[in-house]
């Protein structure tokens, strides 16, 4: 069974920093892109950075980047997302999901999501 955890989210200060985490378990981690997308209070979802499968690649909305970085431990089956600089409209809902390729090649089709995880920015 595929299961995507997410954790590290929270209470943060605007300008403050949070790292995500997203532990993966019932498939071949090192063999699939992944994503954070998330979702803010009354809105759709918002895909927010993407990372192939070896980690070498990735890819960033243009809100996030220079603020945001992704990364991946192959070995831990880990996805993170070190969130800096955060501000009041990053609260949202942060999900990992995996996508169904290894490659970030269009159409980036996810097929398995995390629960999910809050993270709220408010001074």
């Amino acid at each position: 069974e595929v299961q995507l955890v997410e954790s590290g989210g929270g209470l943060v200060q605007p300008g403050g920093s949070l790292r995500l985490s997203c532990a993966a378990s019932g498939f071949t981690f090192s063999g699939y892109a992944m994503s954070w997308v998330r979702r803010a209070p009354g809105k759709g979802l918002e895909w927010v950075s993407r990372i192939n499968s070896g980690g070498g690649s990735t890819s960033y909305a243009d809100f996030v980047k220079g603020r945001f970085t992704i990364s991946r431990d192959n070995a831990k089956n880990t996805l993170y997302l070190q969130m800096n600089s955060l501000k009041p409209e990053d609260t949202a809902v942060y999900y990992c999901a995996k996508l169904k390729s290894s490659w970030l090649v269009p159409p980036y089709e996810y097929d398995y999501w995390g629960q999910g995880t809050q993270v709220t920015v408010s001074s």
